[in-house]
């Protein structure tokens, strides 16, 4: 694998490292063994990144995903899905049902170091787009659902950004359904206080309160849920009970939306 550290994004390392290590555990509730080899192949310490909660909350948030997707392709066998910002994720595998066409997208700085990784597969092919324009989207095969996942993206997003990209999906898909990362205002004012991201430059833009909120953005959209990860996380340890139990409105959610 040639792969350098100079080629990870900062933030792909706070996941890659929370996935290797929770990979890494006897008892681990996600198993990501690529995540695992990037690490162990980068042979960088990446400790300061695999942070209690930010550890839990990527657990948590990847159970959640993964279970909300396979709950739509359960309905929707055909669908076209999309991993919008897709990094190093690979969500693929953890919900194929061997029917499903699926498109890995992100802009061709990161997919170029991802095609170091991984390699196009039967129904999983990798696309070099950006969530703020839609030439990529041009020429995709054409499904009655298309589903489209964004995790780890809107929340680096100016509340302009953020439009551009809701508009641009209404815009380029008929009908579909977005998984969206969200997160609480606050957290978009104090990144320095975040236990993982503070050791990168990255920076938290706007924030919401509520998924509603994305409405008036894109009217075409309806929220169907919104759940915060406190709901995953509290099931593990009495620190992330006590956290959703005294700031239950501060952890990142995942909402679905329906267009």
């Amino acid at each position: 694998m040639d792969l350098q550290i100079g080629d990870i994004q900062e933030t792909a390392l706070i996941t890659l490292a929370i996935r290797a290590s929770e990979t890494a555990r006897p008892d681990a509730r996600i198993k990501d063994y690529m995540a695992k080899e990037i690490i162990d192949t980068l042979q960088v310490d990446v400790s300061k990144y695999d942070q209690f909660m930010s550890h839990e909350g990527v657990v948590a948030r990847t159970i959640m995903y993964r279970d909300k997707l396979k709950e739509l392709i359960d309905k929707y066998p055909d669908a076209l899905c999309v991993n919008l910002g897709c990094g190093f994720d690979d969500k693929f595998v953890q919900v194929d049902n061997g029917k499903i066409t699926w498109f890995d997208v992100d802009l061709s700085d990161i997919l170029a170091v991802r095609r170091k990784v991984y390699t196009d597969r039967d129904r999983c092919v990798m696309k070099d787009g950006s969530a703020l324009e839609s030439d990529w989207t041009k020429g995709l095969p054409k499904r009655s659902t298309n589903i489209i996942v964004m995790e780890g993206v809107l929340e680096y997003f100016t509340k302009e950004e953020v439009k551009t990209c809701l508009n641009m999906l209404c815009d380029s898909f008929e009908h579909g359904y977005l998984l969206a990362e969200l997160h609480h205002p606050l957290l978009g004012k104090n990144t320095k206080h975040h236990d993982a991201v503070k050791y990168t430059n990255a920076e938290f833009h706007w924030g919401t309160k509520s998924g509603k909120e994305y409405l008036e953005l894109e009217p075409r959209m309806t929220l169907l849920s919104e759940q915060s990860y406190n709901v995953e996380m509290k099931k593990y340890s009495v620190r992330a009970k006590l956290f959703a139990f005294f700031l239950p409105h501060l952890n990142n959610r995942l909402a679905v939306f329906k267009w």
